[in-house]
């Protein structure tokens, strides 16, 4: 492998070395240091505490994780745009001064820049923030075109917004950049072409008399012959089934079958039996009678078509011929024809002045025009986005690097690391290695190989809801415990409720390593005082309900207990008093053994009795906690940690804080309470009075 001609620097941190990103020029050839050395190589896009936006724009595949190479890309992109790439590590808003315009590109982003800045009232501003680039709506509501080939009502005369109106109401707009709903070209189009379609139609019986046949009477006229149309196609159709075969006539009449069972029946003119009926009577050659004569059901619906349509195209008569009805049919035919092209439109909902006033006029030119000249700018408003961009990879990319090539702002606590969401206070101690969970019960099943103590917590608050694991790294863990609340701080100041919903257990600290055995031992002393005491006080009130159910009843004299057989218990007692008196004599020698020391040597053999009992659990303790690592705790939220990150005892105990006075603050020696409040003199009474029991033992043993 080739090495690197960029001088790389590394510190030691977390068990391991991580490279220093301090200039532009680590960030410009981060693509020469092998990733075998990055910390992490993805992280996810949700969950950290830097800006999602920016995050959203270094993912390109938008899978919702950064990886390796799209930091490199981005850092890449922004550097060639920038004069220095130091201007990356500075950080904060950019300068315009700061932005490359020795190139095209260069230069087309610093006069949007300049744009922007002008569009929000800043002319003459030599910065630029994400403040002022994270609302293009405020951006572009300064901008009369903005490039996004929409054109929106506000500053356009009267009849250009009626237009839009009209265009938006009936056929749909599409958002400008500025918030409002405006057009695009292809729904003018689309609207105008309707509009100009819909006007031709309507002026077509104007230039082709045809199409109306009754003139102005045209419409109720088709609307007299629909009605009777399939009726009257109906018998004659029966007529010529009659022509053609004599034997067709009376049963296409309806036979004797149907008329009876019609003569039982409580009928109307227009019922739909009687309608079901042929029009009239159905013959060879017979004409279609239109005044008597006819179905019943029918009569009212005839007698229009005769009044609307036979008498003004054919003159009064009093029956129709077929070859009379083939000709009325043939008169309407334009008509029908004409009323089927009509456009499928909702145009058809404004008045019809308006529609040929919209097509006879200029707006769709107007309209047009505007639009082009919208899209002309479309590059400089692609360009104002860039700047969005560019804005905030200065501001958050050499964090963003920090957090991921390296944990730089985590070991050296210069800054909270993006993965950190807050801070837990509970139980007296304030917990700074949070990070936010998406599934507890998932999370835990990884992160319980970071040897790490976790306690989940639920964080609720009016506007919202979410879930963290919190890290104890000092103090104990006897006040631990699900359903305990506290309060939890985000990165923004804001005040949650946390309650613990689960645990993962693990060693917190040495202090409370060395004193488990003996609160192991306290603890079982009183649950073995508990349950003697259980015990004796159901015994009572066992032997009291006797008495009580007994009271009153002829009891039978007890019988005399059986004599006490010295011989059946002489082995008991003989291999009880070999185990007292040995247990005394081991007692009588370590107590001997140790009023036998120098005065100097008693402390030390003190300290060396109580490091016999509690160095096993210390030593046990200490190669648990120096070896807890933090990969398994991100890894189980998505990241890909590189390498084993480390949290040691002394950067673990800086992670959680204990409750401490204030320098200087009093504190008064006669509180009553203040006996209760100090652990440490309990243990050091116990151990008084465990000695004070041993010399007294040892003595007996000796007088013995």
């Amino acid at each position: 492998m080739t090495p690197s001609p960029h001088r790389w620097r590394f510190f030691s941190a977390g068990g391991f070395d991580q490279v220093r990103l301090d200039t532009g020029a680590d960030l410009v050839h981060l693509s020469e240091l092998d990733q075998k050395l990055w910390v992490a190589l993805s992280c996810p896009t949700a969950g950290l505490e830097l800006d999602e936006r920016t995050l959203a724009l270094i993912d390109s595949d938008a899978d919702g994780h950064v990886r390796a190479p799209e930091l490199i890309a981005a850092i890449d992109w922004a550097t060639a745009r920038l004069r220095t790439p130091d201007t990356l590590i500075a950080g904060g808003p950019l300068a315009l001064a700061a932005i490359d315009d020795g190139s095209d590109e260069g230069a087309r982003l610093l006069a949007s820049a300049r744009h922007v800045l002008d569009s929000l009232g800043k002319a003459g501003a030599d910065t630029i923030s994400v403040d002022d680039t994270a609302d293009s709506v405020r951006i572009f509501a300064g901008m009369p075109f903005n490039g996004d080939g929409v054109i929106a009502p506000a500053g356009l005369d009267e009849e250009l917004q009626s237009a839009i109106a009209d265009i938006v109401a009936l056929s749909g707009g599409q958002p400008d950049r500025s918030g409002e709903t405006g057009v695009d070209q292809a729904g003018v189009d689309c609207f105008f072409d309707d509009a100009a379609a819909l006007a031709a139609w309507r002026a077509a019986p104007a230039a082709d008399p045809a199409l109306l046949p009754l003139g102005a009477a045209t419409a109720d006229g088709h609307a007299a012959f629909a009605a009777v149309r399939a009726k009257i196609d109906d018998f004659f159709t029966r007529c010529r089934l009659a022509a053609f075969d004599p034997r067709a006539g009376e049963l296409l009449n309806g036979s004797e079958d149907d008329l009876r069972a019609l003569g039982g029946r409580l009928l109307a003119a227009a019922g739909d039996d009687v309608a079901a009926l042929p029009l009239a009577y159905v013959r060879k050659d017979a004409t279609l009678p239109l005044a008597g004569g006819l179905n019943p059901a029918w009569s009212a619906a005839v007698g229009a078509f005769a009044v609307q349509v036979v008498a003004p195209l054919l003159g009064a008569r009093g029956e129709l011929t077929a070859a009379d009805w083939d000709d009325v049919k043939a008169r309407f035919a334009p008509y029908e024809a004409w009323l089927a092209a009509q456009p499928a439109t909702p145009l058809d909902a404004l008045d019809p002045a308006r529609v040929d006033a919209l097509a006879a006029g200029d707006v769709r030119a107007r309209l047009t025009a505007l639009i082009a000249r919208d899209a002309e700018l479309a590059g400089e408003a692609e360009a104002i986005g860039e700047v969005d961009r560019l804005v905030r990879y200065v501001r958050d990319l050499a964090r963003l690097a920090n957090n991921f090539v390296a944990f730089t702002d985590f070991y050296t606590r210069r800054d909270k690391a993006s993965f950190q969401a807050g801070t837990l206070y509970l139980d007296g101690r304030s917990c700074e290695l949070c990070v936010k969970v998406l599934d507890a019960g998932k999370h835990a099943a990884l992160a319980t190989l970071s040897g790490v103590y976790l306690a989940y917590c639920d964080c609720t608050r009016p506007d919202g809801k979410m879930t963290i694991a919190a890290a104890f790294t000092a103090g104990d863990s006897d006040q631990l415990m699900v359903g305990r609340n506290g309060v939890f701080y985000d990165r923004q100041g804001r005040d949650w409720d946390a309650t613990i919903t689960k645990i993962v257990d693990h060693p917190i600290s040495i202090r409370q390593a060395f004193w488990s055995p003996y609160k192991k031992v306290v603890r079982l002393v009183a649950e073995q005082a508990q349950k003697f005491a259980a015990a004796k006080a159901k015994a009572a009130d066992d032997a009291a309900a006797a008495a009580v159910l007994q009271a009153g009843a002829k009891v039978e004299a007890p019988k005399p207990p059986a004599p006490f057989d010295a011989a059946k218990f002489a082995g008991i007692f003989a291999a009880i008093g070999l185990a007292v008196g040995a247990i005394g004599t081991a007692l009588a020698s370590v107590v001997t053994g140790f009023l036998g020391l120098k005065a100097w040597q008693m402390p030390l053999a003190l300290v060396g009795l109580m490091l016999l009992i509690s160095g096993p659990a210390m030593a046990m303790a200490y190669f648990k906690l120096r070896n807890r690592n933090l990969g398994p705790m991100l890894d189980a939220n998505g990241w890909a940690v590189n390498t084993r990150a480390r949290i040691n005892i002394p950067f673990g105990t800086a992670l959680t804080h204990l409750a401490r006075l204030p320098e200087g603050a009093e504190r008064a020696l006669t509180d009553p309470y203040a006996e209760k409040k100090s652990p440490w003199k309990f243990y050091v009474v116990l151990g008084a009075v465990a000695t004070a029991l041993l010399i007294y033992v040892a003595r007996s043993a000796g007088g013995l």
